[in-house]
């Protein structure tokens, strides 16, 4: 998915990371521990609680009757393919809390409804944290705010996500309570064309927004100390999606991501701290 660093590269990181007095970066269950569950579920949440993730990452919609659901996409076609296809914002609650999402990913998941927001909420623990993305657009805020407000967790344990930059500065308009992070991903025209966004259009749009932070897509090709280091001078925090290859959790570990999104919470966290603990 990633072009790899070199291994040097990863040393040489990780060398002056370390140097400087390492940070304990959270490690974040992409849309749950979606390796072996089906993503955006409460069994996938679960599993990640199990498997010590730190916080969960969940995708979020409204419906048409004004409930907010746990989904990727803006319809069910991939994660209910044994229903006819509905439009999640044309569709109830109750209409897609009656479709199976789990058989896709496996029989022993056979069953699995779409969750809301208030129940994938209610899978946090004192100490968890849960990255709320928004997929659609800002007109989910006001109810959004009314049901993070009755949650009973704690500011501290809640960032809202998301690409879109006009959601972005309504939440931190509406909810400063809460950090906000701005999403972005990387593209090139041709092979030999600058990458887009530039990292000087990444840190206008994170001073235009009032965003807390930038949530990156983990390219190697674009994130380097240098860009970090421009991040956090504007007052940022740097976090990165989406990462399942140990040497390049390695390099965002040593450039201190103050978070690091995994399909593999468990493989991750081994990597990372549990084997050079014990080295």
């Amino acid at each position: 998915m990633f072009k790899h660093c070199s291994q040097i590269m990863v040393v040489a990181l990780t060398a002056s990371c370390l140097a400087g007095g390492a940070q304990a970066q959270l490690i974040i269950a992409h849309r749950g521990a979606s390796h072996d569950a089906p993503e955006n579920t409460l069994a996938a949440f679960q599993l990640a609680w199990e498997r010590r993730a730190d916080g969960i990452e969940g995708d979020f919609y409204l419906t048409k009757d004004g409930q907010i659901v746990c989904i990727h996409d803006k319809t069910t076609a991939r994660t209910a393919p044994a229903h006819a296809e509905l439009t999640v914002a044309e569709s109830t609650l109750a209409q897609l809390q009656s479709l199976d999402v789990g058989s896709w990913k496996s029989p022993k998941y056979a069953g699995e409804r779409m969750p809301t927001l208030n129940q994938v909420m209610e899978t946090v623990p004192d100490e968890g944290r849960i990255f709320v993305e928004i997929k659609c657009g800002p007109e989910i805020l006001p109810v959004l705010e009314a049901q993070l407000a009755v949650s009973g967790l704690k500011p501290r344990q809640i960032v809202i996500i998301c690409f879109n930059k006009e959601v972005v500065t309504q939440a931190r308009q509406r909810m400063p309570q809460y950090k906000a992070n701005w999403l972005t991903s990387y593209k090139q025209e041709t092979d030999n064309s600058p990458w887009t966004p530039s990292q000087l259009e990444v840190c206008q749009t994170l001073k235009q927004t009032a965003a807390t932070g930038l949530g990156s897509q983990g390219e190697l090709q674009v994130i380097n100390e240098s860009f970090v280091q421009a991040i956090r001078q504007q007052g940022n925090e740097f976090h990165v999606w989406t990462i399942n290859d140990l040497n390049a959790a390695r390099t965002f570990q040593a450039l201190g991501a103050e978070s690091i999104t995994t399909d593999r919470p468990d493989f991750l966290r081994e990597g990372l701290f549990e084997q050079r603990q014990s080295q």
